[in-house]
């Protein structure tokens, strides 16, 4: 069945697992001691993905393609200025029908650093430039571990939105501490690290499942989604269509205005419009309460399967008209 599925809809395995552990949570939810072990488990798992972040990044690499400076500078304001403004005009917006988490949720998610698989695999797809792609990326994964909770601070403290100095601790403690860790131990495990990626990738997604599994669990025991009916997510799942619509769009005819190359463009296109749901959901787990997780990174989890849906057929579209030699025409 799901391989049919994915014929016409673009679903990966990670998604697939989430939504797996969702019903699973929705059922057999976490309690008790259960729950505090959970707790421990999950606050373990994310300094452990920090700390693997830390030793599989290379700053000298990044440092070395920072040469197309104009081109990552561009990416970097879209994922972390030109998003959170939207996110910022989409709260002030009156009228919301959401509940408070849900709203506070996509604002989370305009915080959040740019994902580096997909973005590089469908700038791969669309012919653009895969080493420009990969340090774009990967300084926005690098730089989004100090940027995105320094912005949630800022931005949710603006509005009155408790953020208690537990969280920067934990931010600190959880994050930093294991990610600076982890550069400092490069020389050492770096090459052990790249040899086993694809193993080190189920510690990546089990990390991710268990935050996951967490705050869906508290969810069901607090009873937080009775406050979500079927008209929420439909209403979040058009603001997160529009999100994406615009950024695309920006980030489209910004390339164009700055006359990058092709190659360029396919890089802010898909690089400067993506959403990290692999470091946007630990940063969550760590910054707020248990009580609200489960609403606030739900957001987050839509506009993933959803710039997935968008952008797969975008960069095919756009691979092919660049394979036979036709002028693309404009990805907004």
């Amino acid at each position: 069945m799901i391989s049919r599925l994915r014929r016409f809809v673009p679903v990966d395995n990670f998604f697939i697992a989430i939504l797996v552990v969702v019903v699973v949570a929705s059922f057999f939810p976490a309690s008790g001691a259960a729950a505090s072990a959970l707790h421990w488990a999950t606050t373990f798992a994310i300094a452990l993905l920090f700390f693997l972040y830390g030793a599989r990044l290379s700053p000298a690499q990044a440092w070395a393609g920072l040469k197309n400076w104009k081109l990552h500078l561009m990416v970097l304001s879209c994922t972390f200025v030109i998003f959170p403004l939207l996110g910022l005009c989409a709260e002030a917006l009156p009228g919301s029908v959401l509940p408070t988490e849900l709203r506070q949720g996509f604002l989370y998610l305009t915080l959040t650093p740019s994902t580096v698989q997909s973005s590089i695999a469908f700038c791969s797809i669309a012919g653009g430039d895969i080493a420009a792609a990969v340090v774009a990326a990967s300084l926005s994964s690098l730089l989004g571990v100090f940027l995105t909770p320094a912005l949630v601070i800022v931005v949710f403290g603006a509005q009155d939105v408790a953020v208690s100095w537990g969280s920067v601790l934990d931010v600190v403690f959880q994050l930093l501490l294991p990610f600076i860790l982890g550069q400092f131990s490069r020389r050492f495990i770096g090459d052990w690290v790249a040899a086993h990626a694809r193993r080190l990738k189920l510690v990546d997604q089990g990390s991710v499942l268990l935050v996951v599994y967490t705050a869906f669990s508290l969810g069901v025991t607090e009873g937080v989604w009775r406050r979500v009916s079927a008209a929420d997510l439909a209403v979040l799942a058009l603001d997160c269509a529009v999100l994406l619509a615009v950024v695309l769009g920006a980030t489209a005819l910004a390339g164009k205005a700055l006359r990058f190359s092709y190659g360029e463009r396919m890089v802010l296109l898909f690089c400067g419009s993506k959403k990290s749901l692999a470091a946007g959901l630990p940063i969550a787990g760590v910054l707020f309460g248990p009580s609200q997780l489960g609403l606030v990174v739900l957001p987050l989890m839509l506009f993933h399967q959803i710039q997935l849906l968008v952008c797969t057929v975008i960069a095919g579209r756009l691979g092919k008209r660049h394979v036979s030699g036709q002028r693309p025409p404009s990805p907004s």
